[in-house]
């Protein structure tokens, strides 16, 4: 029985391919995830290539360019943001601090530039509220990088709980970690909270929480969060936590996340009929498994193992060549933004949170 439920799976199920040109994209900050993860994943791609380079280095981007024989353009941030050498790029993907996306991602909304950005959307609220806003306004595709969502193995999640395959969802479990001092150091922006909005819950919370929503297709109503930290690297910043998310009354989440802990992924849906658990599934480049148990019997689904970087270029690129609408989008983003502005209100009272938003 459990073969049915795996069976005519496409790993790429959202893929149409085309004879379009390949996308080119703008590479917006050249720090080490777009240098380690992002261009080579592009170099791998199908529908996506590197045509321009923005940054605050000239030097660094001329060396790099002298690496990547598609570049057409490099520019300082000043210069992207003047809208200079639009015509060497198609689409723009941004991986700066979390408090200066607002200002980039406009811009290029401004210049008629599809956008992905990577998560979180924002530092904060209002400017996750303006990004999206500025993109409705010039009907520009903006997709949140949350690369999960085009791997297979939570498109096949998402397809088995939708199809009813463990019943009625009524618990999730989830957890993410990683050691932060081993790719970052004290003055890192991501230990600042003004240029970061937050360290251990916004930077990867942020993948079990949206994970959750993907695969569930609900938004949380309250949350209850605590975090903590042990000083020295983290000093006044979250390096671990855990946190709550109700759905309704009879669906609960708990999550726990560490920037100080071995790395691991996971995520395990519990239902009325059996049981969906998830491994490995938040990490670029990883062995991934999906475990449906039910009726006593347990079934796995172990995809070939794809660059989830190179996916979601390749998705974006793909859907942009189409004209079809992307997700996530800008308002999944949003959502985000708002749990976790909920999440860190509860960490600093200890208090249940209502998520408010009208999105």
């Amino acid at each position: 029985m459990l073969d049915d439920y795996f069976d005519s799976f496409a790993v790429r199920d959202w893929e149409e391919p085309t004879d379009a040109e390949p996308i080119r994209f703008a590479m917006v900050g050249l720090g080490w995830w777009t240098r380690e993860q992002a261009i080579p994943a592009v170099e791998d791609a199908d529908y996506a290539v590197t045509s321009a380079l923005v940054t605050s280095s000239p030097e660094k981007a001329a060396d790099l360019a002298d690496e990547v024989d598609t570049v057409e353009a490099t520019l300082t941030y000043e210069e992207f943001l003047n809208g200079e050498a639009t015509d060497a790029y198609d689409a723009v993907y941004i991986c700066t601090p979390n408090a200066v996306h607002r200002e980039q991602a406009v811009a290029a909304a401004e210049h008629g530039k599809p956008v992905l950005c990577e998560k979180p959307l924002a530092a904060d609220v209002e400017d996750a509220e303006a990004i999206v806003d500025a993109f409705e306004e010039a009907d520009v595709p903006l997709m949140t990088a949350y690369r999960v969502q085009t791997g297979s193995t939570a498109r096949r999640a998402r397809d088995l709980v939708r199809g009813g395959a463990i019943g009625d969802v009524v618990a999730v479990n989830g957890h993410m970690s990683d050691t932060m001092v081993e790719f970052t150091d004290p003055d890192s922006w991501r230990l600042n909270p003004d240029l970061s909005g937050g360290t251990t819950i916004n930077d990867i919370g942020v993948y079990p929480l949206n994970t959750m929503r993907f695969v569930l297709d609900t938004d949380p109503r309250a949350v209850q969060a605590t975090a903590t930290s042990t000083g020295g690297f983290f000093e006044g910043v979250d390096e671990h936590a855990a946190f709550h998310v109700e759905f309704s009354d009879s669906l609960l989440a708990a999550c726990t996340v560490s920037h100080s802990a071995t790395g691991a992924s996971s995520l395990r849906f519990v239902g009325t009929e059996g049981e969906l658990t998830l491994e490995g599934v938040f990490f670029p480049d990883t062995d991934t498994v999906l475990r449906l148990t039910r009726d006593g019997v347990t079934g796995e689904f172990r995809p070939e193992t794809a660059n989830q970087m190179r996916e979601e270029f390749d998705y974006f690129a793909n859907h942009l060549q189409r004209g079809e609408p992307v997700e996530p989008d800008g308002e999944d983003g949003l959502v985000d933004m708002h749990v976790v502005e909920a999440l860190y209100v509860s960490a600093e009272t200890g208090e249940r949170v209502a998520v408010e938003m009208d999105i």
